[in-house]
């Protein structure tokens, strides 16, 4: 956001407006970010995450196991 002197002149609808503007750019950029990545590679990061939280689940103490 943008800092103003006390003294300054603002409307309010331009600064809305910009406010907006903003926040439908990083809103896009996600969204490319998102959906520009090819089908194989978001398959390889899901599958790499399931590995990941399937070999910490494997190394997860069960009740009684450490005693």
């Amino acid at each position: 956001m943008v800092e103003f002197d006390m003294g300054q002149v603002v409307n309010l609808r331009v600064v809305r407006k910009r406010g907006k503007r903003q926040l439908a750019v990083k809103r896009a950029a996600e969204a490319r970010f998102v959906h520009g990545l090819p089908k194989v590679k978001r398959a390889l990061s899901t599958a790499k995450r399931e590995k990941a939280d399937r070999d910490l689940d494997q190394h997860q103490i069960e009740e009684g196991e450490g005693q």
